[in-house]
């Protein structure tokens, strides 16, 4: 099958394409979406792929794309442009079922395995006067990047707050983007779904130039009623420069996502590698410690086949 390669020039398009998938020594390729070069899925995805490559008996190669995120990673696995792709609760549960980006629902859709949990992070100036979300009210404030699953979450939890697109006044940046117009003024307050410690906050928090707002009782629990792929959870005391307490917050699983005809041994192997190699993906990011395969019981969608029966074989049961 065809497989786009995003980011590479026209001439690699088009040698792709005249040899259906395969470089000149047979080599299929296969692609994960991950984001874009900024976050973690980049580079999870990149030591993702080269193993998946090293341990291949059937001569295929794995590439990390770089793309939009979440949703557009979604997209694109349902038109069969990626084989695999990383993505969060929100996009997983929306796209499954059906929602605005996915109308007809992608019913195919299944869970891989599970990443490391994303928590809201709500940051604002050390100086704002807000105490609440409900006081951005008004506010120049980011969602995330445009189809991003943190502009999805953004207007899930605004919306608990009372607050819609009329209410703020929302630009669309990515994380570094998002701490850069924070630090400079430029926006009052910025939403950033990620895990800890994450780059982008700590640009923020270390330089003593902002604060997180606490997303707690009861506006997390009527979100996690209204979205049960959300979870109660909190920012860690010590995490950032300035955090002296915990701080009540909602998350939600990074998955690893595919089709339901992946090659079961492609999945596999993935549940492999992060499982018995774990240590490879701590050496990226200390953020590999928080993955945990028990989530599998708790998958929003379908599990992969391959997947059910690796966690019958290997965590007792089935979600």
């Amino acid at each position: 099958m065809l497989r786009m390669k995003f980011g590479a020039g026209v001439l690699a398009l088009f040698t792709v394409a005249l040899l259906g998938g395969c470089d000149l020594e047979g080599r299929s390729y296969m692609s994960i979406g991950t984001a874009g070069t900024g976050g973690l899925y980049y580079p999870l995805g990149g030591t993702l792929a080269s193993r998946l490559s090293a341990l291949d008996e059937t001569g295929r190669s794995f590439t990390a794309e770089v793309t939009g995120g979440s949703v557009q990673n979604v997209d694109l696995l349902q038109r069969g442009d990626l084989d695999l792709a990383m993505t969060i609760s929100t996009t997983v549960y929306g796209a499954y079922n059906g929602d605005r980006h996915f109308p007809e629902g992608f019913e195919d859709l299944r869970i891989v395995a599970p990443l490391y949990p994303n928590v809201l992070n709500v940051l604002v100036p050390r100086n704002s006067d807000a105490s609440s979300i409900a006081d951005l009210r008004g506010q120049r404030v980011s969602v995330g990047a445009a189809g991003s699953g943190t502009e999805q979450v953004s207007w899930f939890v605004l919306d608990v707050y009372g607050l819609d697109q009329e209410s703020v006044r929302d630009r669309y940046l990515t994380f570094s983007e998002s701490a850069a117009a924070l630090r400079d003024g430029s926006i009052e307050a910025a939403i950033i779904s990620v895990g800890y410690p994450a780059a982008a906050v700590m640009e923020v928090m270390e330089t003593g130039d902002g604060r997180l707002l606490p997303v707690g009782p009861p506006e997390s629990e009527t979100l996690t009623e209204r979205h049960p792929f959300y979870f109660q959870s909190i920012i860690p005391e010590g995490s950032y420069r300035g955090v002296t307490e915990d701080v009540p917050t909602i998350a939600e699983w990074n998955w690893i996502v595919a089709r339901a005809d992946l090659p079961d041994d492609v999945v596999r192997s993935v549940l492999t590698i992060l499982s018995e190699e774990r240590d490879r993906l701590e050496r990226v990011t200390t953020i590999a410690n928080q993955i945990d395969l028990d989530a599998l019981h708790d998958a929003p969608i379908p599990l992969h086949p391959a997947a059910e029966a690796w966690l019958a074989e290997n965590r007792g049961g089935t979600p």
